[in-house]
């Protein structure tokens, strides 16, 4: 008897059948053994595409269906999983041709003798229009002296190449300037991919060399008062508009210098504008509009590139504008509407490894500035400690992100990083001051068809014995999926009455809050 319950090829009139995972037997003896096929790595284990399909002739008993079928799904997804296989990794260099590479080598020619005829802090005080007005003329010249003829079209090209190159941060000016570009990924200078619609795509851009791009993650980090060399590998930036940027180089990146920038909207995104595109229900919007505005306790958690910073930006609108905020980042990329928001950043050690600022310190002399709410752009350690005490100290209203992937591994994740500090506080406690201090989780999630959206909405609610107890309130169950890829599921509301009501009366919100809800 076998462990599927059928004796192996008992009573069936059939031969007995090898169990999957049997080899087959060895060549021996003094035959001579033929030669390895070097892409399907020899004739004991047949390549994907010779094996015959599932269902073909073996595996309809066993699986419920008859002779020769097999769910379209199931072939579908074998299909799949062959073709991911023998997909080529090789088309990974984002190398432009065509028009923008002869622009760009008409570039690297005129730019050496264009700038021996500029002086550079001039070229520095004036604007990107004023700088193309003054360079027309001469690159008119310089394109002269080489002998090159170009039309209109590819002399516009090459003077914004060429502003980008002097005053901007070069080939990245064009996927900044892009509106649908939200992550942009530099793995070196001849690797590009950027986020559009939640994909990652190979972007067409290039730069000169190595150090062509270093010079630009300098120019970044210089601008904000931060460096990055070989003693200093590692960088967090932001850009003039508020973008994210994290730069690591060599000798730690083997691919030479990497850039990573997060952009934000321009347009402020609202819990409206979020409903309205799918990311979360009409009822979770109004329950997460009556959070902000009745001073709750949140912490939005989610993975890398989630929303959770553009979902705090949302849910900081709907603070009142009496109130004074205070922000704190390791780089500053909260952009709030509020009039008394001041926002306040971390500052690295210094070459002696001294003057270094963190977010600890930052929250410490917060907590003596008078503030009304607390928002922490990411808690990573010893942070969160301080972080809870604010929130259980009078600072109602406070708010803060964590990489975790469910509200309760946040709950979780928030007691280790507690312990992992020098605070000698027995865990129950810990646990307590947890139960006490936060009142909702937030979980955003991106999905894999590249939608981000609210996954669960959690109250805790105390404790019970050792354990935090919490009740859901919103969750996001996944039902299909469309022909295009698309992930097909629907809010859905616990209907359980909330226990942050009484909270929520304070400010007249109630009834609201508990229609939401139901």
């Amino acid at each position: 008897m076998s462990a599927f319950g059928r004796r192996n090829g008992m009573g069936s009139g059939q031969p007995v059948r090898p169990a999957f995972g049997v080899a087959k037997p060895m060549q021996g003896g003094g035959l001579a053994r033929p030669e390895p096929d070097p892409l399907t790595g020899g004739g004991q284990f047949p390549p994907l595409e010779s094996m015959p399909p599932m269902g073909a002739a073996d595996a309809g008993a066993a699986d419920g269906f008859g002779p020769g079928t097999m769910p379209g799904t199931a072939m579908d997804a074998m299909a799949r999983l062959a073709e991911r296989q023998n997909a080529s990794g090789d088309a990974g260099n984002s190398r432009a041709e065509g028009f923008e590479a002869s622009v760009h080598k008409i570039k690297e020619q005129v730019l050496p003798r264009l700038l021996e005829r500029v002086d550079p802090e001039a070229a520095a005080t004036l604007g990107k229009d004023e700088l193309a007005e003054e360079f027309r003329p001469i690159i008119g010249e310089v394109l002269a002296e080489l002998k090159l003829t170009l039309n209109r079209r590819e002399q516009f090209a090459l003077e914004k190449v060429l502003v980008d190159e002097l005053l901007g941060l070069g080939p990245l000016e064009e996927l900044l300037a892009d509106p649908a570009v939200s992550d942009i990924m530099v793995n070196g200078p001849d690797q590009t991919y950027v986020e559009r619609k939640g994909k990652l795509e190979l972007a067409q851009i290039q730069f000169r060399d190595e150090e062509h791009l270093f010079q630009i993650a300098q120019r970044i980090c210089n601008s904000v008062g931060r460096r990055v060399d070989q003693t200093t590998p590692l960088a967090d930036a932001r850009l003039k508009d508020g973008s994210r940027v994290n730069v690591i180089v060599p000798p730690l990146s083997l691919r030479g210098t990497a850039i990573s920038i997060r952009k934000f909207s321009a347009k402020p995104i609202t819990l409206d504008m979020m409903a309205a595109g799918g990311s979360m229900s009409t009822k979770m919007a109004t329950a997460l509009k009556i959070a902000g505005a009745s001073r709750f306790n949140v912490i939005i958690s989610g993975g890398t590139g989630s929303g959770k910073t553009t979902m705090l930006n949302a849910m900081s609108k709907m603070i009142d504008p009496g109130e004074r905020v205070l922000t704190i980042e390791d780089a500053a990329e909260l952009r709030l509407q509020q009039p008394h928001w001041l926002p306040l950043e971390t500052r690295p050690a210094n070459l002696e490894g001294q003057g270094e600022i963190n977010i600890r310190d930052l929250v410490k002399n917060a907590l003596r500035m008078r503030p009304d709410r607390i928002i922490l752009g990411e808690i990573r350690g010893a942070e969160c400690f301080d972080m809870l005490a604010a929130m259980n100290t009078g600072h109602d209203g406070s708010m803060c992100t964590l990489h975790a992937n469910s509200p309760r591994e946040a709950l979780a994740r928030m007691e280790n990083m507690v312990l992992m500090s020098d605070i000698k506080v027995p865990k129950e406690a810990i646990s307590r001051q947890i139960a006490d201090s936060v009142e909702l989780i937030i979980q955003v999630k991106r999905l894999r068809d590249g939608s981000r959206r609210v996954t669960n909405v959690t109250e805790v609610i105390g404790m019970e014995g050792p354990v935090i107890v919490t009740q859901e309130l919103f969750k996001f169950e996944y039902l299909d999926e469309s022909a295009d890829g698309k992930i097909i599921g629907e809010y859905r509301s616990m209907g359980l009455r909330p226990y942050t009501l009484d909270k929520a009366k304070q400010f007249g919100f109630d009834s609201a809050f508990l229609e939401a809800c139901l």
